[in-house]
């Protein structure tokens, strides 16, 4: 997708029309109220779009004329012309959302403010192959996209460090390494696609319209079948050198410990994970899922309590080395294992308060509000804030 705004001269009044529309599009795109639950788009007034933006009446009145003709924004009369409400417009165009496990597959439509309006998970019976697997999004996006919508981009999320849209270690999730995902979502797809991790996705779903909102710092932490984090510093997303920022499924809290599908001992997703307490539980549970090892905790059940808390405890250990290191404002947990609620949260709590330092030692310790949902918003809110709403689809 090419932008408008790149091919023209910078500093020309030209680039400075495109960067005033710019600006006007994202006070459109960012404040729509709940994004992801089905609301819609907020409309504004020309007067407050102004007040937004800092730009003179006169000038929101010429740049909502423009956006209307190129079909991208809506407008409704008022009283007066800069009294009329403008929003997006609902034939703009539509993002995808992609999210893998290695156990499922979640698909969800936006709009381009990022508001959900259609979304499908399904469990995968056994690993698929990238472009049998992307196939398959493919066709349940296919059943959620609005009739003539025009898909503008993908947010793709994978659970592994992605490294320049590709995954370089067969160990975190086989079958995809040395991938080029973004290139190979594109042409499954035939649209742009930005490619993240999942746990990043979280972070940026929790900190737009989760428990981490209006948070600067904040540390999101995804538990399922693996373990990562993502960080957010300074509102942004924190990737590091190389985009492997918040692997902390594989902090090392004991050398001598069980081995993990990383190939090193003692890592915290050894310890933490849905597949490490499904497997622990084995001989007293015999065939249990997680929802059935946390139904068997809630009755009482001994070994799942027990299983379940001992999680909870080097989790907390895990995030008192996070907390100390970066010293965010909250710790959200999310993915498959938050089910497991207080059962889980109060023993990482004590985990945290033993290990932090004492001025960090309080930070909270929150369930996501998003649940295992909070990967896949992330994706839709991806796609959605890096589409150039200006670019032809």
């Amino acid at each position: 997708m090419t932008s408008g705004a790149a091919e023209t001269p910078a500093g020309s009044a030209a680039a400075l029309r495109l960067a005033n529309e710019q600006r006007v599009l994202d006070v459109l795109r960012q404040s729509a109220p709940d994004r992801p639950g089905g609301q819609a788009p907020t409309a504004h007034t020309q007067a407050e779009l102004a007040r937004a933006t800092g730009l003179a009446r006169a000038t929101i009145s010429n740049i909502v004329r423009d956006l209307a003709a190129q079909g991208l924004v809506e407008t409704r009369a008022g009283s007066g012309r800069r009294g009329s409400s403008v929003r997006l417009a609902r034939d703009a165009g539509v993002v995808v959302g992609v999210d893998f496990g290695h156990r499922h597959l979640s698909v969800a439509v936006g709009d381009l403010t990022g508001r959900l309006i259609g979304e499908e998970r399904r469990v995968l019976a056994a690993p698929l192959g990238p472009r049998d697997a992307l196939r398959q999004a493919r066709a349940i996006a296919e059943t959620l996209v609005p009739a003539g919508a025009t898909l503008r981009k993908v947010g793709l999320g994978l659970p592994a460090p992605v490294i320049h849209d590709t995954i370089g270690t067969p160990a975190i999730f086989p079958g995809w390494e040395n991938t080029d995902a973004r290139a190979v979502a594109a042409a499954v797809f035939d649209a742009p696609v930005r490619v993240e991790n999942d746990a990043n996705l979280g972070a940026l779903a929790e900190h737009r319209v989760g428990v981490a909102h209006g948070c600067r710092h904040a540390v999101f932490v995804k538990i399922s079948s693996g373990v990562g984090a993502g960080l957010i510093l300074d509102d942004q997303v924190f990737h590091g050198a190389e985009g492997t920022a918040g692997e902390i499924g594989h902090l090392t809290l004991d050398e001598q410990g069980p081995f993990c599908r990383c190939g090193s001992r003692g890592c915290l997703e050894a310890y933490a994970s849905t597949s490490t307490l499904e497997h622990l539980l084995a001989d007293t549970l015999p065939d249990a899922d997680f929802n059935e090892i946390v139904a068997a905790a809630d009755r009482g059940h001994v070994s799942a309590r027990r299983a379940l808390e001992d999680a909870g405890l080097h989790l907390g250990w895990a995030l008192a080395t996070i907390v100390n290191l970066v010293n965010p404002e909250v710790v959200v947990v999310g993915g498959e294992m938050v089910k497991a609620g207080d059962t889980l949260l109060e023993p990482a709590r004590v985990g945290l308060r033993r290990h932090a330092l004492d001025s960090a030692s309080g930070t909270p310790i929150r369930a996501s509000q998003l649940g295992e949902r909070a990967s896949l918003v992330g994706a839709v809110l991806l796609a959605a804030e890096s589409t150039d709403l200006r670019a032809s689809p």
